[in-house]
Order: structure tokens, then sequence, then C-alpha cells
């Protein structure tokens, strides 16, 4: 997400690199370079010659502090006018109504049906009881993928399969919602290849009779400038409360994402950057900021390992170690929740200077980890030390892990220096055991990439 941009503008910048002040004089060429990084991310001309201007009228002539040096300086004021540019501060969504009804709207393809049933899911982490309501009655496919996504993770769905009338569909869908004490609706409408007079109708319908107190616009990142010209014809027959940009894991330049706010102005409440449930993010413009130059999102990171820490059993796994007793199956519960928060390549932009080592075509560590221990048997993944100096057992897991015998020595090196890590860590202080694993891991992945 945002690599492109990122690498551009990490290129403009480095320019200034041992100049001990700015001068008109060698900014030019950074701020050239800053603008032909816009404009390759797909930002518009006009946008990116204006948010130039900016840059060059707040740093010719600051003095730059003795703590400081011109690039940082700059990077500063970069950092201020991206913010700015993505609508300044996150925009939370109405959730005062019980139940409050939120309208997922937008054209076809965009991804408003995986994104209801990720809004369902981290509603309810919310301590929400969500219902999908399936709204779309053109496509026929519609409510069996609002189904499976709802079936997988225990979310219910409301549909009617025979019935043709959108206004039915919400009457009957509020009736069962107040009866099984649902306290938000999340509806998921049509979508159409472009916006016609029949979608309007259809979706003016929808709003007139649903009230929602939140109404979210869904739009493809991928599709770049068309993305912010579509929000911009819609905006004109619905007040739309908020913007979902999906498909920012795909081959998206972000220029959309950074500009969509200060162009149509409604903010962006939600990004989508994956297929999994779970990869789904609030959108903060601060956040986004410090991911597009290279400074990471820690927060964010934090969070997500927050979400899936389970402290019980982490103690289950820390009296283990206090008994000399940690063994592979404690790794790979260890690597099976780690990997709940994302793939490496997914959570690299969080952490600060990260993205300067990430091989994109990289083979994750994780999974690399977790198949050397799945083709163990289950004695050698519970006695780890019979490993030592036998050859034969090392060749055999290998092959059947499909990784070379020194992927294998560095895995066990570095498991035994994991448990040798593990045993100074105090049972109070179980999230360490997260955090340490976490780092040991970001470590090795590290030095493989250079």
């Amino acid at each position: 997400m945002f690599e492109y941009l990122q690498k551009n503008l990490n290129k403009a910048l480095y320019i200034l690199k041992g100049n001990n002040k700015i001068t008109e004089i060698n900014i030019v060429e950074t701020l050239k370079e800053i603008h032909r990084a816009l404009i390759d991310a797909d930002v518009s001309y006009k946008i990116a010659k204006t948010f130039v201007q900016k840059i060059k009228e707040k740093s010719i002539g600051r003095k730059v502090l003795t703590s400081l040096n011109p690039k940082q300086l700059i990077i500063k004021i970069v950092y201020d006018e991206l913010v700015l540019l993505m609508g300044e501060k996150k925009m939370d969504i109405n959730l005062s109504n019980n139940p409050s009804i939120i309208l997922i709207c937008g054209l076809q393809g965009s991804g408003k049906t995986s994104f209801s049933s990720k809004l369902a899911f981290f509603l309810r982490k919310k301590n929400k009881t969500p219902l999908l309501v399936a709204a779309d009655i053109h496509r026929p496919a519609a409510i069996d993928q609002l189904k499976i996504m709802g079936d997988k993770e225990n979310i219910p769905v409301f549909f009617l399969r025979e019935s043709k009338s959108v206004i039915e569909i919400m009457e009957k869908s509020f009736i069962y919602a107040s009866e099984k004490k649902h306290n938000v609706i999340i509806i998921d409408t049509a979508g159409r290849l472009s916006i016609d007079q029949i979608m309007m109708d259809e979706i003016k319908k929808i709003h007139q009779y649903s009230q929602p107190s939140e109404t979210l616009f869904v739009v493809d990142a991928m599709t770049g400038q068309d993305a912010i010209n579509t929000v911009q014809v819609f905006s004109k027959y619905l007040n739309i409360d908020g913007i979902v940009m999906t498909k920012l894991d795909g081959d998206s330049r972000g220029g959309v994402a950074i500009t969509m706010s200060s162009v149509v102005g409604k903010p962006i409440k939600f990004i989508s950057n994956g297929e999994k449930v779970e990869d789904m993010e609030i959108f903060y413009p601060e956040r986004i900021a410090n991911r597009i130059l290279g400074m990471g999102d820690i927060i964010s990171f934090v969070e997500k390992v927050q979400e899936q820490f389970d402290e019980e059993k982490t103690k289950k796994i820390y009296r283990k170690i206090s008994k000399n007793r940690f063994d592979f199956e404690d790794l790979l519960e260890q690597i099976q929740q780690v990997k709940k928060i994302g793939s490496i390549k997914n959570i690299v932009s969080m952490i600060p200077g990260m993205a300067n080592f990430f091989v994109k075509d990289k083979k994750d560590s994780l999974n690399q980890i977790e198949s050397i221990i799945l083709s163990m048997t289950p004695y050698e993944r519970n006695h780890p030390k019979v490993f030592t100096d036998d050859i034969r057992r090392k060749k055999r897991i290998s092959k059947g892990a499909g990784v070379t015998l020194m992927d294998m020595d560095l895995f066990l090196k570095q498991f035994y220096n994991i448990s040798r890590m593990m045993k100074t860590i105090k049972e109070n202080s179980g999230k360490e055991i997260i955090k340490n694993f976490l780092s040991k891991i970001i470590n090795k992945e590290n030095n493989n990439m250079h």
C-alpha cells in the first residue's frame, strides 16, 4: 500500500541529504521530483502543482533548527501537507442510533459485499451485534456471496431470495433485527457498471425508506481518477457521509486515496487492503502520511497485535518455558497467532524502515517456518533436542518442507535462540513473548532481504 509513492518521495527527499540549509537552488530539484512522484502516483496535475507550491512557500527562508537538517524539515512540511490533503483527522461513523443503519453503495465490482462483511466483523469486535442485509435484487450471486462471508464469521445475514422489492426486504429485515436485538444493520445494495437513472432511483428509494445513520460509498482505488469522478457524480444525487477505499493492496499507486477527501469534500472513513475479513482499517490521515514517508505506523501495528493477543495461551506457554519445555508445537501456535495480524507484506509499511528492505516477491518466512514444523512427526515437534547432530532428520524434514538444509539449520538456530531469550521473560510480562517473537521474526526477514 502506497509503496510506489513512498519510493519516489524518498528518492526526491534524498536530494537534500548532506545540505545544511534550504535555498531556492537546492530545493528546486527536490520539488521537481516531489511533483513527478505525485503525478506518477495518479494525483491530478492541479493538486500536485498546488501541493508543491505550498511546500516551497513554507520552506524557503525557514531557519533550520540545530536539531534538524533540511531533509528533516522538508519531510515535516510534506507530512503536514499530506495530512491536510487527506482530511486532517479521522472521522468516525455514526453509531448513535439503536439500531444504527449503515447503507453501503457503489459501482459493481468495487467491493461493496466484501466490505459489508468486513465492517460487520469490525463492529462485532467493538461489542456491537450487526445484521447484514442482502438488498441486491439484480445480481443472483449477491445473496450467496454475502451469506458465505457471514456464515464463515458467524454473522447473521437477512435475505429474501424470491423477493424483487427492495422495500419489502428493508421492511422485513428491520422487523427481524428488532426481534433478534441487532443494534447495527448493514445494508449491501446493488451496483451497476456505471451510474444510471435506474440505479439512482433504487438507491434513493432505499435511502428514503431506511433513513440510514451512515451512508458509505465504496470505491475501487485501482480505477484511479475515475474513482473521484464517480463519487462526484454520485454526490449530486445522494448525500453520502463517507468514502471507503478498497483494493489498496493491488496495483494502486495511491494518488486517489490521498486526494479523494480534498476533491469531493467527503472524508475517507475506511480502507480495505486485502481479501481476509480482518483486512480493513479506519482511515487515519496522520498514520497514512507516516507510512507514505517511510516512518511507519507503530500505533496501528500495536493495535493489530493486541486484537489477536491471547493472554491465556501466552501464560500457558510461559509455564512451559519456565520448565524448559518450550517446543515446536508452541512455536507453531505462536506463528498462527502472529499470522492473524497479516502477512509480513501487509504489515511491513507499519514498521519504520522495513519498507526499504522488503522484496515484493519474497516468500513469507512465517509460512516457511510453519511448513518446516508441519513436516515433523508429533514426537519431533515435542522433543526439539532430537535434531542435535542428526543430519538424517534434518534432510528428511527440509525435503518435506521444500526448503534447503541451510534453511533448516537457520530455523533450528533461531528456535534455540528464541527459547533462550524467552527464559528471561517474567510471567506477568506475557505480552513481551509476542513482542520479542515478532522482533525475532522481523529481524530474520530483514537480514534475509539484505
